[in-house]
């Protein structure tokens, strides 16, 4: 697609990323492990977290500061509020810069920040998960995803933005079986591991979505509840896993998670979003080549939330919503 074209066009990398070396670990989850050993070196250092309400601190880095070179594009929204508005073509526009992610996990990785001028810190709004979500439908490539780490769920930079890269495999989550909490507002339990909530859209229903994700991360937020947000080509909802099943949907994945505050290690396995999705990027040759799913899911479990406060924030999300 015209997104897709625009979007390749990138250059201004810290390294090179030629074909990473990558293999799919044995087991039934099919985790995609590869090996970014740069990543880990010459990547901006990320910023100490401490909470996930941190406010936007100017003087720490922040994607106003950014060499204009990696800016790659604008998205620009407009909306119309009425319909005298729209006689008028009295339209406001959003903006989202595109920019290069200067050290990338995989082939196109790129930041969303929308509104950059609005110093939002790494909180989720209405607009940052609808200009997500209509990114993975903007891209002609079933390969491209869209993520967000909150702060104290590894996130790096405390100035509103989502990831979003190619790659060229298909992940489990696309068609993992999913039950229903509140069907209404498109809303279902995850069921294959690691098990989190689930949102469906095919477009039309896109603002009911939206808001319903939003209202699932306000109340993590305002509990001060770490959370890793993913959004990938899917199939429907189903109480059975179906590999067949056409992808030609949208999957908007969120995992409550423990914080951890404090600067991440960057030689470490870290827990993010492409972790909980089964992408699995190592930064050192002996983890890459010794991991086995059985070990991956000990460590992932580390970081989620215990299975009792998982229920009770379940039951608080549909109360709520």
């Amino acid at each position: 697609s015209r997104f897709d074209i625009t979007l390749r066009n990138a250059g201004l990398f810290r390294y090179h990323l030629d074909d990473l070396e990558t293999r799919i670990l044995p087991g039934p989850c099919g985790y995609i492990a590869q090996l970014n050993i740069l990543r880990g070196i010459e990547r901006r250092k990320p910023q100490e977290i401490l909470s996930v309400r941190q406010n936007f601190d100017t003087r720490q880095f922040n994607f106003n500061k950014i060499n204009p070179k990696e800016l790659l594009f604008e998205l620009q929204k407009e909306t119309e509020s009425s319909c005298d508005d729209r006689c008028h073509q009295n339209a406001s526009k959003r903006k989202c810069k595109v920019i290069i992610n200067v050290s990338p996990l995989e082939f196109g990785h790129c930041l969303l920040v929308p509104e950059p001028e609005r110093c939002h810190p790494q909180i989720l709004t209405p607009l940052a998960v609808q200009l997500g979500i209509e990114a993975v439908l903007l891209s002609a490539d079933s390969g491209f995803r869209v993520g967000f780490n909150s702060l104290g769920g590894f996130a790096s930079v405390n100035h509103l933005h989502l990831h979003g890269y190619y790659l060229n495999h298909q992940l489990r989550i696309e068609t993992s079986p999913a039950e229903p909490i509140l069907p209404e507002k498109h809303l279902y339990c995850l069921l294959d591991f690691p098990g989190g909530f689930l949102f469906y859209t095919q477009g039309s229903n896109l603002d009911l979505v939206v808001n319903a994700v939003c209202s699932l991360t306000d109340i993590m937020v305002d509990r001060n509840i770490a959370h890793n947000l993913f959004i990938t080509r899917g199939c429907p909802p189903r109480r059975e896993r179906d590999p067949s099943s056409s992808r030609n949907g949208v999957r908007v994945i969120v995992w409550p998670r423990v914080s951890s505050f404090g600067a991440k290690e960057e030689s470490a396995f870290n827990v993010a979003l492409c972790e909980l999705a089964g992408h699995l990027p190592f930064k050192n040759k002996e983890d890459y080549e010794t991991a086995t799913e059985d070990g991956v899911q000990d460590i992932i479990r580390k970081y989620l939330l215990p299975q009792e406060e998982f229920s009770e924030l379940q039951k608080h999300v549909m109360k709520c919503l």
